[in-house]
């Protein structure tokens, strides 16, 4: 039976969810996983509310890995091991206002049905609902590689908001509503595709009350 957008769910991550993640990330990432199994357990115990999969029936088809963070602490300068803890989420801090997505994965047999849109749209609710001011991320620059002789990444990252080059990742960031920040160099220098650059993303809580604390999410649900 072909598989539908409408049998999509997007819900937590839990441990028997990780041996399908580390699937993924294969598939995604042949040359270089992110995560081991180690670093999701403890990212799921560190910030349950933080880290989602998309599912079809038993199958997970997409996941995000989310923390919050202090962000006058990192800035355009830093690296993805600084900023996550080198993966074990231990720079998550509640104290923080900003959203900061680690990591997205999208099974590449079933990008057609919306699983990217619905999991930034799931970040978007969790940021709100907990009233934090914004999401921070690095995207990966996937096709860098193949201009980068040509071109600084600056110059690329600027050409795809243009609309003369085009980034898978980049592009979908800014169609999410997504405003681009700078280059950070040797962000992820095992991302040959990206040349170890990311390009920095934010997303603005529309909703954010700086009078209000930051709030954990009620309940089970993503």
């Amino acid at each position: 039976m072909a598989r539908k957008s409408s049998d999509l769910v997007i819900r937590r991550t839990v441990e028997s969810d990780i041996p399908q993640i580390l699937g993924l990330q294969q598939r995604v990432y042949p040359a270089a996983l992110v995560f081991s199994p180690d670093q999701i357990r403890n990212q799921v115990d560190v910030f349950p509310d933080g880290q989602m999969v998309a599912s079809l029936g038993d199958t997970v088809v997409g996941a995000v890995s989310s923390l919050v963070v202090l962000w006058d602490d990192y800035g355009l300068n830093h690296v993805w091991k600084e900023v996550t803890g080198a993966g074990y989420f231990q720079t998550h801090n509640l104290d923080g206002r900003t959203l900061y997505g680690a990591e997205v994965l999208v099974d590449p047999e079933s990008r057609r049905l919306g699983i990217g849109g619905r999991l930034y749209a799931a970040r978007r609710q969790l940021c709100q609902r907990m009233n934090l001011k914004r999401i921070m991320a690095a995207g990966r620059l996937p096709g860098y590689h193949l201009a980068k002789n040509g071109m600084s990444p600056e110059l690329y990252a600027m050409k795809v908001i243009w609309g003369d080059v085009y980034d898978p990742v980049l592009r979908f960031q800014l169609d999410q509503g997504f405003q681009y920040c700078g280059i950070i160099h040797g962000y992820l220098p095992e991302d040959v595709e990206s040349d170890g650059n990311a390009a920095l993303i934010v997303w603005l809580n529309p909703r954010y009350n700086a009078k209000l604390p930051t709030r954990l999410p009620k309940g089970k649900s993503a």
